[in-house]
This record gives C-alpha cells, sequence and structure tokens, in this order.
C-alpha cells in the first residue's frame, strides 16, 4: 500500500489536519536534516483533551490547574502532532522553524531546530504509544524522506538525544527498533519501485 501522506510545494502535508501555530519563524538556512520525535501530554499522563493544541497555538488556559501553571508564557509548537487515534495535525509549515527542540544539540551542532522538524506523540514516557500512532509517524517520516533527501533513518532521533539530561521523551516506552524497521521495510520498497521504473 503507498504512502498516502505527501509534503506539497508549501511544504504542508496532504491528508493532514492544517493547525496553524505562531510559535515558528524563518529557519537561518535552507536545510532540513534531523527529524526529532517527542512524547507530550497535558496534564502529564492524561490524553484526549485538545490542550496540546491550544498550548501551540497560545490559547492553553494555564490558571486550569497547578499541573499547567509552569507553561504560563511559554511559547512552543512542533511541526506536527499525532495523537492516539493516529490523527495527524500539522502546525508548522517544514520549512520554517518550529519551536520544539529547545536547548540542543546533535553531533556537534547546537539549536536543532534550525535544522530539524519536530514530530510530537501524544504520550508519555511509561506509557505505550499505540500502533495508530506508529503507522501514523511512519506515514510522516516517509513522506518526508522523500520530499527532503538529507534525511533518512540515520537522521532520526529522540527528544532526549538532542537534550540529554533536560529531556527524556519519547521515553523508554517508545519502541525504536520496531518503528525503525518499518521505516527501513518502507524505504526499501521505494528502492524497488524505483527500481522496475
Amino acid at each position: 500500500m503507498s504512502n498516502p501522506l505527501t509534503v506539497g510545494p508549501d511544504h504542508w502535508l496532504s491528508g493532514a489536519r492544517r493547525r496553524t501555530s505562531p510559535n515558528c519563524d524563518e529557519r537561518p538556512a535552507n536545510e532540513i536534516s534531523l527529524l526529532v520525535i517527542h512524547g507530550i501530554s497535558l496534564p502529564p499522563g492524561q490524553f484526549g483533551d485538545g490542550l496540546v493544541d491550544r498550548l501551540f497555538s497560545n490559547t492553553l488556559d494555564c490558571s486550569a490547574t497547578p499541573q499547567l501553571a509552569d507553561l504560563a508564557g511559554v511559547r512552543v509548537s512542533a511541526h506536527v502532532l499525532i495523537d492516539r487515534s493516529g490523527a495527524i495535525n500539522q502546525y508548522v509549515a517544514f520549512d520554517k522553524r518550529a519551536w520544539h527542540a529547545g536547548e540542543s544539540c546533535w553531533r556537534g551542532r547546537v539549536n536543532c531546530n534550525d535544522f530539524a522538524v519536530g514530530i510530537e506523540l501524544e504520550g508519555a514516557d511509561d506509557v505505550a504509544y499505540a500502533a495508530a500512532q506508529y503507522a501514523a509517524l511512519a506515514d510522516v517520516a516517509d513522506a518526508l524522506f522523500v520530499r527532503y533527501p538529507a534525511l533518512h533513518l540515520g537522521s532520526v532521533v529522540g527528544h532526549q538525544e538532542v537534550a540529554p539530561g533536560r529531556k527524556t521523551d519519547p521515553g523508554a516506552s517508545f519502541d525504536w527498533s520496531g518503528f525503525l524497521a518499518a521505516l527501513s521495510s518502507r524505504a526499501r520498497r521505494r528502492v524497488d519501485v524505483a527500481d522496475r521504473h
């Protein structure tokens, strides 16, 4: 089955719900060479309440519960959020810099937001991610690999890898071996199809 998602000339995913976040700016260089996977839930460990969407759109009521108080005034975003059902929401065009990784470093390069795409999974470090989320994440990653040739299996990392000691997501519950195997299988199929044409 072919990937239903593609990245258009406007750097938005086809087939994803478009939710524009103001929390983005121009990339300092025209480079997309890293894919950072995150996990998020608000309040921690709670899902399906739409609060992440409100966080990314600066409409979150941080006074609603003490667990949200430390988010007052915080301005963050990701390019994509995949909820527990596998629904894909895009907040920032991929050619723009989303504010997701914060203080970060990868292979000696700081400020990973400059050259990374950030994908958030609705989840928690100690809660298994849903099969639908892995399928959607593989679809998104596959579409990104096709559109941005500097992205490949070796450039897919977790937030904890670019911000060690500061961040732990997507956490021990994320099935890296299964996810990377799925991406590798898709890459082989793309090569096989290309070889037949």
